[in-house]
């Protein structure tokens, strides 16, 4: 009863959003040489970069991670540094597992003579995600003073200084001379709008439509006018492109991220029916328990399946032929079956040997970094928006009379 459900859609639309988008737009074409070497599918189809406003999902997954950060820390109260150090620990259990693992693998991939090009590209797609760590790892451990400075000061006078920070970072890539390295403060403060954003949420300071239309079509705006300004159209980068809206973040990220949460927080009722039903309960429940296994290990799981698939000598249309045609979008569609079994397979025997040694299952060790252990409760009062007054008597096993007045109540 402590969870929130359209929080959790969210979450899971989140993650499912990273793993398709890098799944569409990874290509890993087999070399000469038998090697693989990775290439994009947007290089060659420009027509396909708005399909990545829909996939392209990190502002919802920061958002989701402000939100449950906010609701983990208030029901930790006068332990704020405990509940730190469980937070991390969730986060970083699961890095150190998929580095030893990794650095198995690839020991044996180079004693069985695997090619280097294979190699390196498999090292560049393990690690790459990984980037997202620093500035989580930063904004968790802010949470309680960002948390006290949205109260005080309110969420605008925290975002718009981040927004003229991401802008300034913009003018500098565009304005100085290749090769200048600029220092990498807007992977923080891009980031950290949406967080902002899920920290208030997560004190109902955005539970009212209006916020959320506001949100809404003041993104959409933003990113209507940005696109006039010739900022790139795809929300990812694009190999041979001069400048990425993502690497460094740019405006047209924070733009993106923010219409997003306006857009789920309005879907909030629809989702809250469309999870009413079993299936979809079950499957969002799932991935918000295994969001950060599934982050961390969808990109092993393709370079694996296209790997060991090419060893059989023959070219697989859409997944080791040059991304060149809409054909091959269509074909890469078709593997994503297989990629997404061979994930849950993963995940789940990651699931089972992390809690093998563990009471109950480690279901505890099995959360994602965004799930927290709900304290018990007779109802719930922490849902987002005005709190409804309930009156509450407690019951005890030994006093006849006040469990009588209970069956009294109207329930």
């Amino acid at each position: 009863m402590s969870r929130d459900r359209a929080v959790d859609a969210l979450r899971a639309y989140a993650i499912g959003g990273v793993v398709l988008g890098h799944w569409l737009v990874t290509a890993l074409v087999v070399t000469d040489g038998g090697g693989l070497r990775q290439t994009s599918p947007l290089a060659a189809l420009p027509g396909l970069a708005p399909v990545t406003w829909v996939l392209q999902t990190l502002g919802l997954f920061f958002f989701t991670a402000g939100f449950g950060s906010a609701r983990s820390l208030a029901r930790h109260g006068v332990r704020p540094s405990g509940w730190l150090a469980g937070r991390l620990r969730r986060l970083l259990l699961g890095v150190v597992a998929l580095l030893g693992v990794g650095a198995a693998v690839l020991l044996a991939a180079t004693v069985v003579g695997t090619p280097d090009d294979t190699l390196a590209v498999a090292l560049r797609l393990a690690v790459s995600p990984l980037w997202f760590l620093a500035p989580l790892v930063f904004l968790v451990a802010l949470t309680g003073p960002l948390r006290a400075a949205v109260r005080r000061w309110g969420l605008a006078r925290l975002v718009v200084p981040a927004v003229v920070v991401v802008a300034g970072m913009d003018l500098a890539v565009r304005v100085l001379p290749e090769g200048v390295d600029v220092p990498p403060v807007a992977v923080l403060v891009a980031w950290a709008v949406p967080y902002l954003l899920g920290l208030a949420h997560g004190d109902g300071l955005l539970a009212d439509r209006l916020a959320a239309a506001g949100l809404a079509v003041g993104g959409a705006t933003a990113l209507a006018g940005l696109l006039a300004l010739g900022y790139p159209v795809s929300a990812v980068g694009v190999p041979g492109a001069g400048v990425s809206n993502l690497n460094p973040p740019s405006l047209l990220a924070v733009a993106l991220a923010v219409t997003q949460v306006g857009v789920g927080l309005l879907a909030r009722p629809a989702l809250e029916r469309l999870l009413t039903r079993q299936a979809p309960a079950r499957a969002v429940r799932a991935a918000n328990r295994d969001a950060v296994r599934i982050y961390l290990w969808h990109q092993p799981v393709l370079v694996a399946v296209t790997a060991l698939t090419a060893r059989g000598g023959v070219a697989l249309p859409g997944l080791h032929t040059p991304p060149d045609d809409p054909l091959w979008v269509l074909a890469r569609c078709c593997w994503l079956p297989l990629l997404a079994l061979v994930l849950v397979v993963l995940v789940r025997a990651g699931r089972g040997h992390r809690g093998a040694g563990q009471p109950g299952g480690g279901r505890v060790a099995g959360r994602s970094a965004e799930c927290v252990r709900p304290t018990p409760q007779v109802y719930d009062d922490r849902r987002s928006g005005r709190a409804d007054l309930q009156e509450v008597i407690a019951v005890r096993d030994s006093d006849p009379p006040s469990r009588g007045r209970a069956d009294g109540q109207p329930r």
